[in-house]
């Protein structure tokens, strides 16, 4: 495919990356239960359909390399060069660093995208084709990751593809997003569609075949399709405007695509002079093109039964970027350094980054990521004739700030059509704007509340806090004291030294002045500092608590039993617990220790001390918080008592009869209680036996290991953690 439309690619440098993903990715599988190698080898087709460089069809291969396997970005440099490690190391998510939500995780990891896209926009071309593929194969995930991935497919990934004009991409994760977010709504308009298809399909095509022979007699070479509208779309219109999808009449629309720019306009003029023009519902994409590169002309006409339908006229060049959208135009694709026409059509998403990176509070990301992404767009134009692009419900603020950012410090007042306008007037489509400047002492805090989008919200605060640093410092003081006053906290519990370091290392912050002139500029909000602080006060008084409470049941239970000061007691389980006599104890179920293993106690709330296998995943401290990491105590086998204990293993061994019947053979011989048994045959023929049994200790486990091996054929015998 490469080869095809662009014969001097490094194919070599492809073959060598498929190679390596597929030895890293050797040893594992999809929820499908297809090879993990399937993953990347799709994510390369969906690039070459999209006619990407070697490079970006590489790094594809590789994308999850680094994430999933010992590979290293220093590996795949040494390999392949910086070009294609950049790119796979832009769309690795950060996984290393433990954040406190999931939501926090979710803004970091969006926060790298686009400080990568700043450098090279492919990263986000492979984040958009990895979420189609995750989308598209979505059926083999649990319901609950279903809708989580759904609903961030629907909030980021889909807006972002319509942002880089790739209505293809963007379209098919919309509709595979309702799909699992709303089944019952995909499933009554994928009916509805398919009961009237036939109707609905012979009155688009008796208006194609009118259309066509006007084209004829106009000596115009034109290509004519019909094209449904998507589920989606659909869905977002029949809850919007409250119709079910028989009141909906505009399903379809027809698309003409010509050669010149100059045969979209005479065809439409030959569509107005053939069907009536619904007023208000002319669009001219070409002379004032989409941010996203988008371009057609868009009209909607009423048909032959008084249907209103809609028609869009565009040349190739047009439908080919209206498809791929900045996948079909760009630099990299002919190997061009330096700025290019492209630089200045990727303006919008330079303003993105610029913003979005400056972000700091993680409900204000995504607020103000879901506004600059998701709203339609409205075109508005200077004296002077340029045209501005704004999101829908922009204030003449957002435009002033779009224009530059001293023209928004500077401005004074607005006027639109001629007219004085009040600050938060929002702007329409086609209407003129013009600034009033004046050398004032610069924006109003209102204008914060007043201004829509993130870029003219950053550019304010960047002023608050550079101008009035000293005053930022002392307002937010000011806030953060009212903020404790409210909640009934005093500065002393909350503000400790260690719990102030971990707040500026979470913010970024050098030092606590930092921190306040933030809170004062609006940067950062008094109640999110309040809270990061007061939870680290709240867990360490409910650990103090937890201890004091569980030390007073030991004592308590002590003096029932009236045990010897010397002398350590085993739980019924034979496990002995440091410095506590008769604790509860429960062996954990995750791991299903067994006497012999290295294991750690530790402390559950209102459960006792719960026992794990020391190389349980779940005993991890990297993973855990500051507060659970207290929890851990020493804990050991009691050698004087004779306890069973469950433990599970897995055989693996190629399909053939009897190999279970060797297994129950050899626990008799033992003496050892069979518990539990699930046996499978996989897609590689490969039989894989997992049984639950009753041992004594690791000694009963090994011998019992050690025989099963022994078995024709058996290539695995390995312990499960649950």
């Amino acid at each position: 495919m490469v080869k095809g439309y662009s014969p001097n690619a490094n194919t070599d440098m492809i073959y060598v990356a498929y190679k390596l993903a597929k030895s890293a990715h050797s040893h594992q599988f999809r929820r499908s239960g297809a090879p993990y190698i399937e993953h990347p080898v799709q994510l390369a087709y969906i690039a070459a359909q999209l006619s990407l460089d070697a490079t970006a069809i590489s790094a594809a291969l590789l994308h999850d390399v680094v994430e999933d396997t010992p590979y290293t970005y220093e590996n795949i440099e040494t390999i392949f060069g910086k070009s294609v490690a950049e790119l796979v190391d832009g769309v690795t998510k950060l996984r290393k660093i433990k954040y406190n939500t999931r939501e926090e995780q979710q803004v970091e990891n969006l926060r790298k995208m686009f400080l990568a896209m700043a450098k090279d926009i492919r990263v986000v071309i492979i984040k958009l084709i990895d979420r189609l593929h995750n989308m598209r194969t979505l059926n083999f995930m649990p319901r609950a990751k279903q809708l989580l991935i759904s609903k961030e497919t629907l909030d980021v990934y889909a807006p972002l593809a319509h942002r880089l004009g790739m209505s293809k991409i963007k379209i098919e994760l919309e509709d595979l997003a309702l799909k699992y977010l709303d089944p019952v709504a995909y499933e009554e308009i994928r009916q509805s569609i398919n009961q009237k298809k036939d109707e609905r399909e012979k009155y688009i095509r008796d208006i194609m075949d009118v259309l066509r022979e006007k084209l004829d007699q106009m000596n115009i070479k034109s290509q004519v399709t019909g094209r449904a509208k998507h589920f989606y779309s659909i869905f977002r219109k029949m809850y919007t405007q409250n119709k079910t999808i028989d009141e909906l009449y505009d399903l379809f629309a027809v698309r003409i695509i010509v050669d010149t720019v100059a045969d979209c306009y005479a065809v439409l003029g030959m569509v107005h002079d053939l069907y009536t023009p619904v007023p208000m519902r002319f669009k001219d994409y070409i002379a004032m093109p989409k941010p996203n590169m988008y371009q057609s002309l868009h009209t909607t006409v009423i048909g032959p039964n008084g249907t209103p339908f809609e028609i869009q006229i565009r040349t190739w060049e047009m439908h080919r970027i209206a498809e791929n959208g900045i996948a079909a135009h760009w630099k990299y694709k002919e190997g061009i350094s330096g700025k290019t026409d492209m630089d200045s059509k990727l303006e919008w998403v330079r303003q993105l980054l610029d913003t979005q990176t400056n972000i700091i509070d993680t409900d204000d990301f995504f607020n103000t990521l879901k506004f600059d992404l998701f709203e339609e767009e409205v075109f508005v134009f200077t004296p002077q004739g340029k045209v501005i692009s704004l999101p829908a419900k922009s204030t003449v603020i957002d435009f002033a700030f779009a224009i530059h950012s001293e023209v928004g410090y500077k401005m004074s007042g607005a006027k639109v059509n001629g007219k004085i306008v009040p600050n938060n007037y929002m702007v329409q489509n086609g209407e003129i704007v013009e600034i009033l400047t004046a050398n004032t002492h610069g924006p109003s805090r209102d204008w914060l509340k007043i201004c829509r989008t993130s870029q003219a919200k950053n550019k304010i605060n960047q002023w608050f806090k550079r101008e009035r640093r000293d005053e930022n410092i002392e307002h937010g003081k000011e806030l953060i004291e009212r903020e404790l006053r409210r909640i009934g906290n005093t500065h002393e519990q909350l503000f400790k030294q260690e719990w102030i370091a971990i707040l500026l290392r979470r913010y970024g912050f050098q030092s606590i002045d930092d921190l306040y002139a933030s809170v004062g500029y609006g940067g950062l909000t008094a109640q999110k500092v309040v809270f990061r602080l007061r939870d680290e006060w709240t867990k360490l008084n409910k650990n103090l608590e937890a201890k004091k409470n569980l030390e007073a049941v030991y004592n308590e239970e002590s003096k029932t039993v009236q045990a010897e000061p010397a002398k350590r007691h085993a739980s019924s389980k034979g496990i002995v617990v440091k410095d506590i006599d008769n604790c509860l104890v429960r062996l954990a179920r995750c791991c299903n220790p067994v006497a012999g293993d290295d294991i750690v106690g530790f402390i559950t709330k209102g459960r006792g001390v719960s026992v794990h296998r020391r190389d349980c995943p779940n005993m991890n401290p990297q993973s855990m918080s500051e507060e659970d990491k207290g929890r851990f105590i020493d804990v050991w086998w009691d050698d004087e008592r004779s306890t069973s204990y469950i433990a599970n293993l897995q055989v693996e061994a190629p399909d053939r009869d009897g190999v279970l019947l060797e297994i129950t053979n050899i626990l008799s011989a033992l003496k050892i209680p069979f518990k539990s048994v699930n046996a499978y045959v996989n897609k590689k023929g490969i039989a894989i036996i997992q049984i639950g049994v009753e041992i004594r200790n690791t000694s009963d486990l090994a011998l019992l290991k050690k025989k099963i091996v022994q078995i024709q054929g058996v290539t695995s015998v390995t312990r499960l953690q649950n």
